[in-house]
């Protein structure tokens, strides 16, 4: 059996919906596509599909095996554009994943500037403020805020941001000024859920950190939800400084607390690791690195600077 042919059959198979499809795609009598699949099937000793007369999806080993297969073609694809000089002309579909906010204020327009350049790659960006697995999601390179533990990814260092605490004027001048962690006892918060808890907020003190309790009138999913019930006087929110750039420039925010921050999280750029990296992602990681880095170190300065 000659297994890169049957990958190949495979993903095609999974990008298509139905062996049917992918027969009609490549061209071959849909009893080649069966027969391919089956002798996999049948070498693995495992099943990859699940099948039935309106609806294909892969098993779990099936996932793991079409995750992998797509790794080996990739670096074959890469090995045979090495040998034959082609090294100037990236190409093929680079998934990246980013935080929503972070993802729509930085990412998105340095990646129209990567497709403006090179016209032969395409782009999914998938915006989410939870982690997704790079593996399973079939990701290229992922956008990470925070510190990162162990694993076999690689880590490239792009910046850093911090955690701020703020509210409208308008609730500042109904409900005063918060000068000490404590003081937040005697006020309402909006709560992005994965920043923070929506019962305790922790603080920098010269003693430690410290964990000061919080009454939530409003908890959100997102923070861009977040940031517009702050904006609207709900209540003091915490979120990242880049998130609040904007309404702090429109002077719609106003920073309180800030002698308690705690430590600037890492902002990295995230992939797994190969022997050879694919062409297309060198290419991005080059051109997008050295711009984030660039945005990360304005939004910091302007920080600074309030």
């Amino acid at each position: 059996m000659d297994k890169l042919s049957a990958m190949t059959v495979l993903l095609k198979v999974v990008e298509a919906g139905t062996l049917s499809a992918a027969a009609r795609q490549m061209d071959v009598p849909l009893a080649t596509v069966s027969r391919r699949i089956a002798e996999l099937e049948a070498h693995l000793k495992t099943r990859l599909l699940h099948r039935s007369s309106r609806h294909l999806g892969l098993t779990e080993a099936g996932r793991l095996y079409v995750e992998a297969s797509r790794r080996i073609l990739d670096q074959i694809e890469e090995a045979d554009r090495a040998a034959m000089g082609v090294h100037r002309d990236p190409r093929g579909r680079l998934t990246l994943t980013a935080p929503i906010v972070f993802g729509r204020l930085h990412v998105v327009p340095i990646v129209a500037d990567f497709l403006e350049i090179y016209s032969d790659i395409d782009v999914k960006l998938v915006l989410a403020d939870r982690v997704l697995d790079i593996l399973e999601a079939d990701v290229d390179v992922a956008v990470r805020i925070g510190e990162l533990g162990d694993s076999s990814l690689i880590v490239s260092s792009v910046g850093a941001v911090r955690r701020v605490t703020c509210a409208s004027p308008a609730y500042l001048a109904a409900h005063g000024r918060p000068r000490r962690p404590g003081d937040l006892r005697d006020h309402v918060c909006v709560t992005f859920d994965s920043l923070a808890s929506p019962e305790a907020w922790r603080f920098a003190s010269p003693d430690g950190d410290v964990l000061v309790p919080v009454r939530s009138r409003l908890t959100v999913t997102t923070a861009e939800a977040a940031l517009a019930g702050a904006v609207a006087g709900l209540g003091i929110t915490r979120l990242l400084s880049y998130q609040v750039t904007d309404a702090w420039r429109a002077g719609q925010l106003e920073r309180v607390l800030e002698s308690c921050e705690l430590p600037a999280w890492p902002v990295s750029l995230v992939y797994p690791g190969q022997q050879l990296l694919p062409r297309k992602l060198r290419a991005f990681l080059d051109f997008a690195a050295p711009r984030l880095r660039d945005r990360l170190r304005a939004d910091a300065a302007f920080h600074s600077a309030r």
